[in-house]
């Protein structure tokens, strides 16, 4: 296994990470313990996680995936292993989170952070990151963005107050963002700069063969300021594998939970 600094930071991380979101939605905790004890045999020792996880997201199980992760965390030397989780952005229809937070306010993060640490039964995270923007981007499957859809939104200023104090504080050692576009990561980098705040040290954004859109702004941005990507995604839900034309009801997110289907069942996916 190969490893490498994250950022300009002193995390040193597998370069391949194991992401946990079907954690307690698609397979159980003694699968998850497996899954993740042989991870960490192959070299691998970043594990990516989030408050909203398992997907689909469900009032019944959001939360779970963490529980997971935190029971197994327990198991292991917490200094061995480089764990990330991520705070929920404005609610996509997640009300049982924090009755559906409307912005990435000081309130809402400082909750996140302390019900996630919580679950992961762990005093810190290694990388905190925003799930998803505070303010209106096209993400998910959608590619234009529509000034028609602006409304109010946390500054980007805002939220850089508030993760810094948790650095401060020890709950967290580095911050990152998501799904984001070159306009954020210049946003947070130059408001870091200007405020003398934490600076964002990754973005964790799809990238597969079939969804190249960080090679168009963001590969430059972050070559140049230091920023590693986080790739999630890499094999677009199990399409580029070949699995959905060999059998078009094998059992994977596309087939189970319809509405991912946005983000890869388009025009010429199929031929793939």
């Amino acid at each position: 296994m190969k490893y490498k600094y994250l950022g300009n930071s002193d995390l040193r991380v597998s370069e391949i990470a194991l992401g946990t979101m079907t954690f307690g939605q698609q397979n159980t905790l003694q699968e998850a313990c497996s899954q993740l004890d042989y991870a960490v045999a192959q070299g691998i020792n970043f594990i990516d996680t989030a408050e909203m996880y398992p997907v689909p997201g469900k009032a019944e199980t959001q939360g779970r995936t963490e529980e997971y992760v935190g029971k197994w965390l327990k198991t292991q030397a917490r200094d061995k292993v480089i764990v990330a989780t991520k705070v929920t952005g404005p609610s996509r229809g997640f009300n049982w989170i924090r009755n559906g937070p409307q912005s990435l306010d000081r309130g809402n993060i400082m909750s996140a952070i302390d019900t996630s640490l919580k679950r992961l039964q762990t005093d810190y995270v290694d990388l905190y990151q925003i799930h998803w923007p505070a303010r209106n981007v096209p993400m998910f499957g959608r590619t234009i963005y529509k000034p028609e859809l602006e409304s109010f939104s946390t500054s980007v200023e805002e939220q850089l107050t508030v993760l810094p104090e948790l650095v401060k504080s020890g709950k967290v050692r580095h911050i990152g963002v998501s799904n984001e576009t070159p306009w954020g990561v210049s946003e947070f980098l130059k408001e870091a700069e200007h405020l003398g705040l934490q600076r964002i040290v990754s973005i964790q954004n799809a990238y597969n063969l079939i969804n190249r859109t960080f090679e168009s702004g963001l590969h430059e941005m972050c070559y140049r300021e230091q920023v590693s990507l986080l790739a999630y995604s890499p094999l677009a839900f199990g399409v580029l594998t070949g699995k959905y034309l060999k059998n078009p009801r094998e059992q994977g997110r596309l087939t189970l939970f319809h509405d991912f289907g946005q983000r890869y069942q388009k025009p010429n996916v199929a031929a793939t």
